[in-house]
């Protein structure tokens, strides 16, 4: 039999169970990306078996219990009581797998190189385990050529073909934490298969459960998709963030420029600024586009520069906060600052490359005593040591030599911030027409 109908004859039955909901599928990480597609394909009447390292996330999840927001428990209680959502820490339970899905961390080194040791780990425990006519989707993100260049050699090792004896492709997360609007269910899902057969049954895969698929035509394309996604929002970011500097030292209201520039309805999108960039993919993915464009013997300057300037964002609120503290004769050294907000945007318990953790950082090296309030965050780990979160109070506000929003979190009572605090840094203008006198801003 030829490669072609070899492929047509997996993928006919790839697509009847499917279409059945008799295909098992697994989800290799239960974090912000994989729970929440795990739950959507149980919810599709798939079952489900989420594939975990973690003891305490299995052990949630098997009692009924969501640990991420956007995932409520009553949901996952209710899809493991029905059978069609479970975990397992045992990865032999791959071998039952119709399609498996890899949802893994991707973090930078310290030398600002990919690491893709999860990943790697993942493909492994794969590959010991592939059968025919299996689907292989990694949604992690990547540098452009991490399917094809890694992931494909260590599957086919053991004998078996991709785009003959098993499809494998490429699909982006696009997940959006506490975003109440674009969810896993209804962000358009873009798929890159290695062959085209590949590509249709990542596709068939996700339609089933999501409101739109996009295909494109190859795992690079889709790779370069997501970063492309975010390394827009990056250098965009880093264009205001930039403005920002300028109109500090031009004494002109930056807000008030982006207010004014954001009237017209066509050719400009309004950024803006803040005390640096959070979370896993704004401030990690631009590297890896870079450090791939490096690879090919291109240095990309403009990506480059924009990851310089986000950097350089808590250094230039923590000389705000000197300027704010000198304004009332008093220095960093000693003083009580109360940071509000450590995660690294609004409404969500997310604090990975938080620019708040930066912020603590440079204040405590400069000698100030850093305490913070975050309703979602009630603790984090900093030099070693757990700090814990202050309740907001008017007592605590009133306490502080200096106030730093650093996220704009809807459960803040600003009206309380702009009463009791004597200084203020506002970096995020949450305090946009509440008071102006001991007011800073960027």
């Amino acid at each position: 039999m030829g490669v072609k109908k070899h492929s047509e004859s997996y993928l006919q039955t790839f697509t009847e169970r499917v279409t059945k909901r008799k295909a098992r599928i697994g989800v290799i990480g239960l974090g912000y990306v994989g729970l929440p597609l795990a739950v959507e394909f149980a919810k599709a009447r798939f079952h489900v078996t989420g594939f975990e390292i973690d003891r305490k996330r299995a052990a949630a999840i098997n009692a009924g219990r969501s640990y991420i927001k956007d995932v409520p428990t009553s949901d996952v209680k209710k899809l493991v009581a029905s059978g069609h959502l479970r975990a397992t820490l045992d990865f032999d339970e791959l071998r039952s797998m119709d399609a498996i899905d890899i949802c893994v961390p991707t973090p930078l080194r310290k030398t600002r190189d990919p690491d893709v040791s999860y990943i790697v780990t993942a493909v492994e425990a794969i590959a010991r385990r592939l059968r025919p006519g299996r689907l292989v989707v990694l949604e992690s993100t990547t540098y452009p050529g991490t399917t094809d260049e890694l992931l494909r050699p260590m599957l086919e090792a053991g004998g078996l073909r991709a785009g003959k004896d098993f499809f494998l492709a490429f699909s982006p997360e696009r997940v959006d934490p506490g975003n109440p609007v674009h969810n896993t269910r209804n962000i358009p899902k873009v798929v890159g298969g290695v062959t085209p057969d590949c590509s249709e049954a990542a596709a068939i895969l996700y339609k089933s459960v999501l409101d739109r698929v996009v295909q494109v035509s190859s795992t690079r394309v889709a790779e370069m998709v997501k970063l492309l996604e975010n390394t827009f929002r990056s250098v965009n970011i880093g264009l205001v963030n930039e403005l920002a500097l300028m109109c500090d030292k031009m004494g002109i209201d930056v807000w008030e420029v982006i207010d004014g520039a954001a009237s017209k309805p066509f050719g400009f999108m309004p950024f803006y600024p803040g005390p640096g960039l959070g979370g896993h993919c704004i401030p990690v993915d631009p590297f890896y586009l870079s450090w791939k464009a490096r690879e090919s013997g291109f240095e990309a300057r403009f990506i480059e520069l924009a990851g310089q300037i986000n950097g350089s964002m808590p250094y230039h609120v923590a000389r705000r906060v000197g300027e704010a503290l000198n304004s009332r004769r008093r220095s960093v050294r000693g003083s009580k600052v109360l940071l509000l907000g450590v995660a690294y945007k609004a409404n969500i318990d997310d604090v990975r490359e938080s620019p708040s953790l930066d912020l603590i950082e440079i204040l405590k090296q400069q000698g100030a005593k850093v305490e913070y309030s975050d309703p979602h965050v009630p603790s984090i780990k900093h030099d070693g040591k757990v700090m814990r979160s202050t309740p907001l109070r008017a007592s605590t506000l009133r306490a502080a030599d200096c106030v730093v929003i650093a996220t704009a979190h809807k459960a803040f009572d600003y009206d309380l911030i702009a009463r009791h605090a004597r200084t203020i840094v506002d970096s995020r203008n949450a305090l946009r027409g509440r008071r102006r006198n001991g007011v800073h801003r960027l």
